[in-house]
């Protein structure tokens, strides 16, 4: 943290010729269990990971609006009477996003004054981390404060959301904003998504030397694009044909009658989301009367309903699946939205080094791109550092 924050102090320094006013950060997130749930009003269980982005900001006398970032050259300069979804794109979408969501769910934008921003990361990018909910998260916090908006955490959310939804075009639910905004050092975020209550289960990972590792593909993913989308549509015909507002209203019990109502591939797919919220509710019971070496058995049955029910993984993704619980993880499960990015593997800190050897040979035995891993550990939400 403190080489991102001299990184982000000195790139606003070099990219306006004055100091910032203030940091601020945010986490991206690992989903423990719980995919694609979120949209469905269901239950999520991520947990905020000790990587971070930091947006280094100013407030300015005028109207315009400049962003930054260590990882694009331009800066991004927009008028707030310009500042209209039609108008953003790029990597900027996410901050400029953010900034007009929050016009719409805080003070109108005629209110406010314009800023200067430069953000930097180490949330890796495309990897089912949410570098993105990072970005947003981070700027919500800056702007909540500049703006003397004065908004919870959930408002917080639910702008990043529809900066997500409406600027950026990708139809995600609310899970990542809200693991950013509302993590705890170990501990993650047990999210209702329909009524957006959330409450801290302790993981305890420490505590059994077990390690969260992330074996990221390098598989790219982009969530604006279809395979997402189309899987949301399905659940939307599924809920529809079943006669239910979301999936979220149906259990166990009603997938025998899903069976008859459904063609196959819409059954399957609202059969991962009513397993999966289960999954994410026995995740928690288990977490808090047996303890995390008990929760293996929830990843892998998580990733075999999204590898084979609702149809998100691919070949690399399945490999470090397979392969990881081969060498000794005690469960392992894609995690993010799918068609890339990164896995999980639960895994005893002293076979995680032959964990990560059998994955790496494997890659390279498959002729696959090396991936990158890592342990992350749970961390607190986004704030202010400076």
């Amino acid at each position: 943290m403190h080489d991102l924050t001299r990184t982000a102090l000195a790139g606003f320094k070099a990219r306006y010729d004055y100091s910032a006013a203030g940091l601020w950060s945010a986490p991206g997130r690992v989903n423990l269990i719980g995919e694609h749930t979120d949209y469905n009003e269901g239950f999520v269980l991520p947990f905020a990971i000790d990587r971070r982005t930091i947006v280094a900001l100013a407030p300015r006398e005028d109207r315009l609006i400049r962003v930054a970032s260590s990882f694009a050259e331009e800066t991004v300069e927009l008028g707030l009477d310009e500042l209209v979804p039609e108008n953003l794109q790029d990597w900027s979408a996410y901050p400029l996003g953010v900034a007009w969501a929050l016009g719409q769910v805080g003070t109108p934008l005629d209110a406010v004054t314009g800023f200067d921003a430069y953000i930097v990361s180490d949330v890796p990018i495309g990897a089912g981390l949410s570098s993105s909910a990072a970005i947003e998260s981070a700027v919500a916090v800056a702007l909540n404060d500049l703006w003397r908006l004065g908004l919870d955490q959930r408002a917080l959310a639910r702008a990043g959301q529809l900066a997500e939804n409406r600027v950026v075009g990708a139809p995600t639910g609310i899970m990542d904003q809200s693991a950013s905004l509302f993590g705890s050092p170990d501990a993650a975020v047990f999210l209702d998504c329909r009524t957006l209550v959330s409450e801290v289960i302790p993981l305890g990972f420490d505590s059994v030397n077990l390690d969260l590792l992330i074996i990221d593909t390098r598989v790219s993913h982009a969530h604006s694009t279809g395979g997402y989308a189309s899987r949301r549509a399905s659940c939307e015909l599924g809920a529809r044909l079943m006669g239910v507002s979301s999936l979220r209203d149906l259990t166990l019990n009603d997938l025998d009658r899903a069976a008859d109502v459904l063609d196959d591939e819409t059954f399957r797919r609202v059969r991962h989301i009513v397993t999966e919220n289960q999954r994410v509710l026995d995740t928690v019971q288990t977490l808090r009367e047996q303890g995390p070496a008990q929760i293996g058995a929830l990843l892998d049955a998580s990733h075999l309903s999204m590898r084979d029910d609702f149809e998100i993984s691919v070949p690399e993704l399945d490999l470090a699946v397979e392969t990881a619980r081969a060498a000794g993880a005690i469960g392992a499960r894609m995690t993010g939205g799918g068609f890339g990015g990164a896995a999980i593997a639960l895994t005893p800190r002293d076979v995680l080094p032959t964990v990560m050897a059998a994955v790496s040979a494997a890659f390279a035995g498959h002729g696959y791109a090396a991936p990158v891993m890592f342990v992350v550990r749970a961390a607190g939400g986004a704030h202010r550092e400076q």
